[in-house]
């Protein structure tokens, strides 16, 4: 007889771990429910790029002197006579860069909405000041040998990536001289992307320096709204680059990290710091030239993002990830409850227990949606646990149980937030976690006699449902 009680005792656990395989169908749809709503904040996003402006890649400002190459091709007879002259040309576009280039600005973030979603912008305010080295057009690039070189006026260049994002024509100074902005960058393929910028004729001083051969410097004034993500692209020799930013929740990317940066609750500021010695941006800029359908993005920069300081989709996601961790661990601890306190619970409650469980996760999403995590993760965890703590009052017949299982719960909820809120330690924290609980569960049963335990839980009445 004991043997048979022992085997209903493994029945069960058999029961529950069925069950536990069972809560991941809806955990699985919950989890699939959660990147579809992540896809429409992203397509959110991307309407709202389309409507406003996308992230930004700065390039520039650089000369482009416009150049014709003529030559002249002879084709002779089989006596070695002139048979036919014809005449070439090739447009070509050289590109000089600034010996430095130094970007000072101010982030300022801004929240814009699409329906329930909510994307980051920002918008710039700062300026680039540099210095053009001396340039001999007599170094222009032949390709033809014996040609003769025609070359345009040179123009300064400037391009990102969304220039709908330009708030109004940027400022600027060359040798000291104001100069003026048109659309489009002369010399360029049309198929390139930076054709698509803008450009401006040097005015009377930068020509008379620059016929001279002489050095200029230059400034450059601009008003720059972007989504998310600002990239610049280091053309100088040297690139040199301080933003501040009443946004505390930056993400620093691209090539080149960062030299100094701080990040208080006020905000943030950082520094740059690179060279044309460790960059080949200047290289990959002059390739894509040959392949005008290369995208900004594809090139070297050094970049910042304001971001959301919690992705409640990302979160919600990973919080699924212990569905059913949680759903065991409640099971196991109604479990032990039926059997310390001599009662039968039927699977239909255990059920139930579990897809409460699931639905937290939902609830979460939900939740989320509307208000800040935090407060939504404590609305569901709360509501969670008062049901279950409802329901075990009645179930286990005692408030004292069920408030000790919900107690339980809750102590999950708590570990569980925990775990989301410090990503970077998440493994450690689950993995004392885990051990914790399985390490109280043997020592708090180490002595006792299941077969035995088994036997009285068999005697007694099912709890009331």
């Amino acid at each position: 007889m004991k043997q048979l009680l022992a085997q209903s005792a493994l029945t069960k656990a058999i029961l529950l771990a069925v069950l536990l395989l069972l809560a991941a169908l809806p955990l699985a749809r919950i989890s699939g429910l959660i990147d579809e709503r992540g896809a429409s904040r992203q397509a959110a996003a991307d309407e709202l790029a389309a409507r406003h402006a996308g992230p930004q890649v700065v390039t520039g400002p650089f000369l482009v002197i416009p150049y014709t190459e003529r030559w002249t091709e002879t084709q002779l007879d089989e006596k070695g006579n002139v048979k036919q002259r014809t005449e070439r040309s090739q447009q070509y576009a050289h590109l000089v860069f600034p010996e430095r280039a130094d970007l000072r600005g101010k982030l300022t973030a801004q929240e814009r909405y699409l329906g329930i979603f909510t994307v980051l912008f920002y918008d710039l305010q700062g300026g680039i000041n540099g210095h053009f080295p001396a340039f001999d057009l007599a170094n222009l690039p032949q390709h033809v040998k014996g040609s003769t070189i025609e070359s345009r006026p040179p123009v300064l260049a400037f391009a990102t990536s969304d220039l709908r994002g330009l708030q109004g024509a940027p400022g600027l100074t060359l040798a000291g001289s104001p100069g003026r902005w048109q659309p489009r960058v002369p010399g360029i393929p049309e198929t390139h992307w930076l054709s698509r910028g803008i450009h401006a004729p040097l005015p009377e001083a930068a020509q008379r320096a620059f016929a001279q051969h002489q050095s200029f410097d230059f400034r450059l004034d601009l008003q720059l709204v972007g989504q998310e993500r600002l990239a610049i692209v280091p053309l100088a020799d040297e690139n040199t680059a301080h933003l501040t930013s009443d946004w505390p929740h930056p993400s620093f990317g691209g090539k080149f990290l960062a030299t100094r940066r701080t990040v208080t609750p006020q905000g943030f500021e950082a520094d740059w710091s690179v060279s044309s010695l460790v960059s080949t941006a200047r290289g990959q800029l002059l390739q894509s030239l040959q392949a005008p359908g290369t995208a900004p993005a594809a090139m070297e920069s050094f970049d910042v993002s304001v971001i959301q300081p919690l992705n409640v989709y990302s979160l919600s996601n990973r919080a699924v990830k212990y569905g059913l961790l949680f759903v065991g661990l409640t099971l196991m601890a109604a479990y032990m409850f039926e059997l310390f306190a001599r009662l039968r619970l039927h699977p239909v409650q255990y059920a139930l227990v579990g897809l409460s469980i699931t639905l937290f996760f939902l609830l979460l999403l939900a939740l989320s949606e509307k208000v800040a995590f935090g407060i939504a993760y404590a609305s569901a965890a709360a509501a969670s646990t008062l049901l279950l703590v409802v329901y075990f009052s009645a179930v286990l017949r005692g408030w004292k149980r069920g408030i000790g299982l919900g107690a339980f719960v809750g102590v999950l909820y708590a570990a569980l937030y925990s775990l989301l809120s410090s990503e970077d330690n998440a493994l450690l924290l689950g993995s004392l976690l885990l051990f914790g609980l399985l390490g109280l569960l043997m020592i708090g049963t180490r002595k006792v006699d299941w077969y035995a335990l088994s036997s009285r839980s068999g005697t007694t009445a099912p709890a009331s449902t």
